[in-house]
């Protein structure tokens, strides 16, 4: 079956707009195209026009998505499987978080007694299953599942103060790294602050340190896009600034 762009437009509820921005930078072309946009999409197209809706979905920006189904070993079969893993993941998390609202309703309305630990595991547990989802896969092949699984641990039994202070870290060092980027020198004071916050950041999830594993770490935060994308949000280039101001660090 094939479709015009304003029916497929109409079918995926997506913007005519959307689809030609996604064949201008060659994410998804039409089957054929004459004058006056009369583009026509096939069923392959519609098929994937459904993967890249699945994928920004997933909060995937378009640049990755790209590379994703443009590489030659695009397989789609394993691509929807790994779709359904995610998505079930994200349901999981979203069921921890519907508990966790529904107690603390009930307590509010005097039916039901929530303790303070109850109050906060649903956070814990949707922060560890949405660093699994993203991290999961690359730091158990790179450290082992070992290092991974205690990381989990350690976070559960962190009490709510721990909990509070690991998330007022992560805003200090994220902070502090747009200062010390911006002075343009992984030498200087801020950088080497930064380094150091980010050492007892580390410390909340990790129950053993070695400054090759911090470097590891690092160099994963330069290596992998993911992690890339979390540091040159700050600002483009952060992520390798930080890496080079570690490697000063742990000298």
């Amino acid at each position: 079956m094939e479709y015009r762009i304003n029916e497929l437009s109409k079918l995926a509820g997506i913007s005519t707009r959307t689809l030609r921005y996604y064949d201008e930078i060659g994410i998804l072309s039409p089957k054929r195209a004459k004058n006056n946009d009369y583009r026509v999409y096939g069923q392959n197209e519609v098929d994937l026009l459904q993967q890249i809706l699945f994928f920004r979905e997933l909060g995937v920006s378009l640049d990755e998505i790209k590379k994703i189904v443009c590489s030659q070993e695009y397989d789609g079969i394993a691509v929807l499987q790994e779709h359904l893993v995610a998505l079930k993941a994200k349901r999981e998390r979203m069921e921890r978080l519907i508990a966790n609202v529904e107690k603390t309703i009930a307590t509010s309305k005097g039916g039901y007694v929530m303790n303070n630990k109850e109050k906060f595991d649903g956070f814990k547990q949707n922060l560890i299953a949405e660093n699994e989802e993203k991290y999961g896969k690359e730091i158990r092949e790179k450290f082992g599942d070992t290092i991974m699984d205690s990381s989990n641990a350690k976070m559960m039994r962190a009490t709510k103060e721990q909990y509070e202070e690991t998330q007022q870290l992560s805003e200090d060092i994220n902070n502090l790294l747009k200062i010390a980027f911006e002075d343009g020198d992984p030498s200087s004071e801020n950088a080497q602050k930064v380094c150091a916050l980010h050492k007892e950041w580390l410390g909340k999830f990790w129950n053993h340190y070695s400054k090759e594993a911090h470097l590891g770490v690092a160099q994963m935060y330069v290596d992998d896009s993911r992690f890339k994308m979390h540091y040159d949000n700050i600002a483009p280039g952060c992520a390798k600034f930080l890496y080079s101001a570690l490697q000063i660090y742990c000298k």
